[in-house]
């Protein structure tokens, strides 16, 4: 197991590790914790982990940080890690989306690697000035599309490459949950409020959320870029103040179609992430509910069910896998890839050196890729449904 393997040469040597954001009562922020620890490639040394200093400090105790690493602000926490002869060398930012941007600015101006959670930030001139700031500074930037570090989608994106799907025409991507079917937001429910709240979501709700997790996988995997779309955004929960349903139609430059739908409030759906990528060759399907699993149809033969780890797989997917076929890899595997491949990057510019040509994670380039079509999609819906370029 590739990644395994190469876990072992930076064990004792590992990334010191910060955190923005993750504190008390939040999702995300464990889930990054679990992911770089997975490959023991980072420890966690420091955090300010929540916006109000008290509630910050406390969960830094609970996760066992020195108290003289546990801070208030991010603000101080940059100046501060900076300083140190021992101070971290990348930041997880894991906040509501608005505040991506200004810690993402704070910690690339004191010469500190970013791991940033998406989208990349608020708005289109947010995420173009942090493109800048990362070629000024040449550090190392990821966004957490997790997704893209299952097993099964590197193999998909590695056939697609390859040609086995021939000339891509349609590429159709879904994701599909109902935990906000109702107005959770009214209620103490801190994941909802602030992901429906424009000041902290920014103008997108439902295709900020999940809808861009949808469109990077689609764009990973196809390798294609999106050269316009048409949106309705719509919002079924009343007194909700920013979409919980999104369905797009998609052209791509070089002539593919596409649709995507994204939605919180279809009833009956946890997490389903779906990706369906049709050329003249062939087909794939692939679903995030059961991500070791890749159905490969070539055209006039019968579909195959590609398993990771079993016979079919190739190397792109057997870099990134962990555990012998028929244990089931999933969510966590897929965020620890990310770091893991962050992690290669960080130690490649460590030594001064560029990273082995295969390390691959979603750039922040990728992040503006995602805020422009947020942007188009909202621009798209608010005038009744036109064809807006992406630009």
């Amino acid at each position: 197991m590739a990644i395994e393997a190469s876990s072992a040469a930076g064990r004792h040597d590992r990334i010191r590790l910060g955190m923005v954001g993750g504190g008390q009562g939040a999702f995300i922020g464990a889930v990054h914790r679990i992911a770089a620890r997975i490959d023991d490639q980072f420890e966690l040394v420091a955090g300010a982990l929540a916006s109000d200093p008290i509630r910050a400090k406390a969960s830094a105790k609970e996760l066992g940080l020195a108290s003289d690493r546990a801070y208030g602000s991010f603000e101080e926490m940059a100046k501060a890690e900076a300083a140190r002869t021992d101070g971290i060398e990348a930041v997880a930012i894991v906040t509501p989306n608005h505040m991506h941007a200004p810690v993402a600015k704070a910690f690339l101006q004191a010469g500190i690697h970013v791991i940033c959670d998406k989208p990349l930030t608020t708005t289109v001139a947010e995420a173009e000035e942090l493109v800048a700031l990362v070629r000024t500074t040449g550090r190392v930037f990821v966004v957490t599309h997790n997704y893209t570090g299952y097993p099964m989608v590197r193999q998909a994106r590695a056939m697609v490459a390859n040609g086995e799907l021939g000339e891509i025409r349609l590429v159709q991507a879904e994701y599909l949950q109902d935990w906000l079917t109702e107005r959770l937001e009214a209620s103490d429910h801190k994941q909802a409020a602030w992901r429906t709240d424009p000041a902290r979501s920014g103008a997108g709700g439902c295709i900020g959320d999940i809808g861009t997790h949808a469109y990077n996988l689609a764009c990973f995997v196809s390798g294609l870029e999106l050269d316009e779309l048409l949106a309705e955004l719509s919002t079924f929960v009343a007194g909700r103040r920013l979409d919980d349903d999104v369905q797009i139609l998609l052209k791509w430059k070089g002539g593919a179609k596409g649709m995507l739908w994204a939605s919180q409030v279809a009833v009956g759906n946890e997490n389903a992430l779906t990706l369906r990528v049709y050329g003249s060759k062939g087909g794939l399907e692939w679903a995030q509910e059961n991500p070791n699993q890749l159905w490969f149809t070539p055209h006039g033969r019968p579909k195959q069910l590609l398993t990771r780890g079993g016979a079919g797989a190739i190397g792109d997917a057997a870099r990134v896998t962990r555990v012998p076929s028929g244990h089931p890899e999933g969510y966590l595997e897929g965020f620890a890839t990310i770091y893991a491949e962050a992690a290669r990057a960080i130690h490649a510019a460590r030594a001064g050196v560029k990273p082995d040509a295969d390390v691959l994670f979603p750039t922040v380039e990728d992040g503006l890729a995602g805020v422009k079509f947020i942007d188009a999609a909202v621009k798209s819906s608010a005038a009744k449904g036109v064809w807006v370029r992406m630009r």
